[in-house]
């Protein structure tokens, strides 16, 4: 569906050439989500930018839905942004139309009858949940509501794609889920391609089948997103990944913890897809001779299967704890001993 190759965007300014996309090579799937996460600057916004062609590479070549994005003009470049859409961070609507006229406006562009538009515009308030607000102006929505007309516009022209560019970053964490499960169910229903970039792993974590990772205008680390919370390969990655797996404040909590226990030993259990399914503790508390206290920890669900930390404290005799952590090492989990 999606095919980048070799891909450079070159900026000049007074200091000199800016590379703000350094030899690119994606592929992505049809009917995939598919994240591309970085820090302000990595040069994400600019990648889904060439994607529908509102930024041309230098060098290289961009495919989407069977156009040569990188290289059209004109009246080609417009019939390819039917089926590529996209959604903002800040919403992008029409302050002075309705819901029902924002989500009309790309049919009235395209030259769609009132009847067919109408049809069309009833079918996709339904399809976002925005049924009773038909006639209410963007003024009068909530951020969420506002976003879901944007997403409703986006799907008006029957795109084969959708790129999201920061979509949730303007939302609050209950709205910004809410929004990702809208997005989950277009996905299945319509078997929609969708890219979005973000600079949030929770996002990546909720919604991704597969993630990039990028720094520096490179793509530096990529795969499905639960190999990826499985072993981070890059600094980088394991910053986003402890994002979610251990905010700041357990991590203060954790080193609390380790000064106060003076014997046994302090181990983070990291769970990844079947392994999060397992009942580890039963089996631990039963096969060895020592006391088990469960600290805190966390399962998260990944559109891959489950991951998760678990933080415990071992206590008994030395060989006995020793002997714990092999078993659960011969587990497929992750085992770090914390060290005060």
């Amino acid at each position: 569906m999606i095919n980048i190759q070799k891909v450079k965007k070159i900026y000049p300014s007074k200091r000199g050439k800016v590379t703000a996309v350094d030899s690119v090579n994606l592929t992505i799937d049809k009917g995939e989500i598919f994240g591309v996460i970085g820090y302000s600057g990595a040069g994400k916004s600019t990648l889904i930018r060439m994607l529908n062609g509102l930024e041309i590479p230098s060098e290289g070549t961009v495919s989407v839905a069977g156009y040569e994005v990188s290289k059209i003009k004109g009246r080609k470049l417009r019939q390819a942004r039917q089926e590529i859409s996209m959604i903002f961070q800040h919403f992008n609507l029409l302050w002075s139309r309705t819901v029902k006229q924002n989500i009309s406006f790309p049919l009235e562009i395209a030259g769609v009858g009132k009847a067919e538009r109408d049809k069309k515009v009833l079918e996709l308030i339904k399809l976002v949940g925005l049924e009773g607000r038909e006639d209410a102006y963007p003024s009068q929505l909530s951020g969420g509501q506002k976003q879901r007309v944007g997403i409703a516009r986006a799907l008006a022209s029957d795109p084969k794609v959708l790129l999201c560019d920061e979509a949730t970053s303007a939302l609050d964490p209950q709205t910004t889920d809410a929004i990702l499960d809208l997005l989950v169910d277009i996905n299945k229903r319509l078997g929609l391609t969708i890219v979005l970039i973000t600079h949030e792993m929770h996002v990546i974590r909720k919604i991704c089948h597969r993630v990039a990772v990028m720094e520096g205008g490179r793509v530096v680390e990529t795969g499905p997103v639960i190999d990826v919370f499985k072993q981070p390969e890059q600094d980088i990655t394991k910053r986003f990944v402890q994002q979610v797996i251990e905010p700041d404040e357990a991590k203060d909590t954790i080193e609390h913890l380790v000064a106060n226990y003076k014997t046994g030993k302090i181990i983070m259990l990291g769970f990844v897809g079947e392994s999060a399914e397992k009942p580890i503790i039963t089996q631990l508390i039963r096969s060895f001779d020592i006391t088990v206290n469960i600290i805190q920890g966390k399962i998260s669900p990944t559109q891959n299967g489950s991951y998760g930390t678990l933080y415990v404290h071992l206590d008994g005799k030395g060989e006995e704890v020793d002997k714990a952590i092999q078993f659960l090492q011969s587990q497929e989990i992750s085992v770090e001993v914390i060290e005060g």
